[in-house]
């Protein structure tokens, strides 16, 4: 009988590290939600103690959320576990998160600490922690390069004082499979007292090699492999959940391992993170990409008409790709679309939110031809998954051409007031973004922007992507509209109202 790998999914924290990922408490509430679907082991709700909107969502989640172990994050101080505590104490058993760095150059040049008073200190906490619950996880941040005799007797002196699971991460991407799987094969043979607690890893991305050290750390004996939905995280992301998964189904019968995920609901939850933060998958990323079972090659087509295992070692439908792209029409009812809607992942839609999709359906059905999928998911962005609305459209008019000047007439709702102007640019869109800018007075700067049809046809909905910044903090805005003008500009609009959020969450904290 196989040996199980225990999910510890990190999106919710290191996956919302990636620069524009922010999401707010309503947005984290309903991916815990599907990651409960997905049946993760544990999540990974944040970090109650870097500020007071974190804890809220921390809270929220492990108050709420059953069918997961609820974890938080927390430094190797008191207040900080104590923080943690309150934050996940009436969740389904609650995991205390609890790290310290133990390389040389962590030690010396950020804690300023000799190796024996990262020993007493680790220690000291967890057996703080461990007076909370006997849910105790420690990780020894940058262990991969670490001395691993001494995070030997880290690890000895941690499990003794209450860890039950022991994370070794590879907190910069610099290790290798080969190394890393022989780093963690040592850990097994020299901490005296493992057969205590489970041994995890937490790789980074830096180099590509995420997913591959995670496997060399399975191989060689860790059950705990830390990821994201998309590999989302820090600089160059985490290791993909999805990849590690379905690796380990795919090769069963060479791996020997299995985990509990309900692989149907990857592609779901990878759209829904997706949706949430703004951050499109890139279209070969394996698994989850457009691209992932797409035939392009006549002799690969030929091939898979004929027998699909040919080319295809996955079915799209085991990781919840359906297969018939046309879902609804313009005559379609309010049940058809909730059956729909449960389909893709998002069955929590309450009755309230499942009445502004339908409404908004029914506008985008009498335009088109046909419903796709994807023109569902962006109706649910817009009417669903919004951040708070400092700012709302409430008309835009845009004019262009080869012989007149790009003119936009906006019509904005601002802090419940109603205002309007009308600016000249060098294109329409750019027009509409001077008017925007100059009713909401941002002085944020435009980083990115990117537009894409979301289906084929001339009368597809159009998608764009922004990436703005102000005063250090970057976030992703995205919209969706038949009119590609009103599409940029609730793009612009979700980026500024995200700003707005973070500026009150920064006030609050401080």
């Amino acid at each position: 009988m196989s040996e199980k790998i225990f999910i510890f999914d990190t999106t919710l924290r290191d996956g919302e590290q990636s620069p524009g990922a922010t999401m707010n408490i309503h947005e984290k509430f309903r991916l815990a939600q599907q990651l409960v679907k997905l049946r993760v082991d544990v999540i990974e709700a944040g970090f109650p103690a870097a500020s007071p909107g974190d804890f809220e969502c921390v809270k929220n989640i492990a108050d709420n959320i059953r069918g997961a172990q609820i974890a938080a994050l927390c430094r190797c101080n008191v207040k900080d576990i104590d923080t943690a505590w309150q934050a996940i104490k009436n969740g389904e058993n609650p995991r205390i998160h609890t790290f310290l760095a133990t390389s040389p150059i962590h030690m010396q040049h950020k804690l300023r600490l000799t190796p024996e008073q990262v020993l007493e200190k680790a220690t000291a906490m967890v057996a703080h922690a461990a007076r909370y619950t006997s849910n105790v996880e420690f990780s020894a941040e940058d262990a991969s390069r670490s001395d691993l005799d001494f995070v030997c007797r880290v690890f000895e002196a941690v499990i003794q004082a209450g860890a039950t699971t022991l994370n070794f991460p590879d907190t910069t991407g610099y290790a290798l499979p080969d190394e890393y799987g022989a780093q963690i094969r040592y850990l097994m043979e020299h901490i005296p007292s493992i057969d205590q607690a489970v041994l995890s890893v937490h790789c980074h991305n830096d180099l590509g090699l995420a997913v591959a050290n995670s496997l060399a750390a399975i191989n060689n004996g860790a059950r705990q492999v830390e990821c994201t939905i998309n590999g989302l995280g820090e600089r160059a992301g985490n290791t993909a959940m999805e990849e590690v998964v379905m690796i380990l189904r795919t090769r069963a019968e060479r791996a020997g391992l299995h985990t509990d995920i309900v692989t149907e609901h990857i592609y779901p939850t990878s759209r829904l993170v997706s949706t949430i933060t703004g951050m499109p998958v890139q279209p070969n990323k394996a698994i989850v990409g457009a691209n992932a079972f797409l035939h392009e090659s006549g002799i690969h087509q030929d091939g898979v008409l004929k027998e699909r295992s040919t080319y295809e070692i996955i079915n799209p439908k085991d990781v919840g790709i359906s297969t018939s792209n046309i879902v609804l029409g313009k005559h379609s009812g309010r049940h058809a679309l909730r059956d729909k809607v449960a389909e893709m992942g998002y069955s929590s839609l309450s009755e309230d939110e499942l009445n502004r999709v339908f409404a908004r359906f029914k506008v985008v059905a009498d335009l088109k031809k046909e419903m796709f999928e994807e023109d569902l998911e962006a109706i649910i962005m817009d009417e669903v998954l919004r951040v708070p609305e400092s700012f709302k459209l409430l008309h835009l008019g845009a004019m262009s051409g080869s012989r007149s000047l790009p003119t936009a007439a906006v019509k904005l709702l601002v802090a419940g007031e109603e205002k309007e102007t009308a600016s000249l640019g060098i294109g329409p869109i750019d027009a509409t973004f001077r008017a925007i800018a100059q009713l909401t007075g941002t002085t944020s700067k435009l980083l990115y922007f990117s537009v894409s049809s979301i289906t084929g046809g001339t009368d597809a909905q159009g998608e764009v992507m922004v990436r703005i910044e102000d005063n250090g903090k970057v976030v992703v805005g995205q919209g969706a509209d038949p009119d590609i003008i009103t599409a940029a500009a609730k793009a612009y609009l979700t980026g500024l109202n995200r700003l707005e959020y973070l500026k009150k969450e920064s006030k609050r904290s401080e």
